[in-house]
């Protein structure tokens, strides 16, 4: 089945984002793992890197995931929207690494971690597409 697609958003500047986003991430993770000692400093700057690094790596399949599973009568996602749901990941995968340091984290609480983010992003699309526009 054709989907005839009219573009009404403009996500270059969403996806050049990503991959700058991703690239600052990831290799400041990897300068960080070869050249630094685990101080406390050190710990801080993986956890600010680790959630750059998701977030930007995120950007592209969001909006590959958003476009595949539109139904075809709906408008396109805002790219405000792409971002909210890149940094949806990179929050729940440094919340994760953060649980991991004492221990914390198994999988119900991943998986409870995982739903209330769902419910959230949820009830802001709700939101939004509650609100009359004319």
């Amino acid at each position: 089945m054709q989907r005839d697609v009219t573009p009404t958003e403009d996500y270059t500047g969403v996806l050049i984002a990503g991959l700058l986003l991703a690239g600052i991430g990831w290799s400041g993770l990897l300068y960080l793992f070869i050249n630094t000692l685990p101080t406390v400093g050190m710990r801080w700057a993986f956890f600010a890197l680790l959630y750059i690094a998701l977030s930007g790596t995120a950007l592209p399949f969001v909006r590959y995931l958003n476009e595949r599973f539109r139904r075809p009568s709906a408008p396109s996602v805002p790219p405000n929207v792409l971002v909210r749901q890149g940094n949806w990941v990179g929050l729940f995968g440094t919340a994760c690494a953060w649980l991991r340091v004492p221990r914390v984290l198994s999988w119900p609480v991943a998986f409870f971690l995982v739903l209330s983010l769902v419910a959230i992003e949820t009830f802001l699309r709700l939101r939004e597409r509650s609100q009359w526009r004319p």
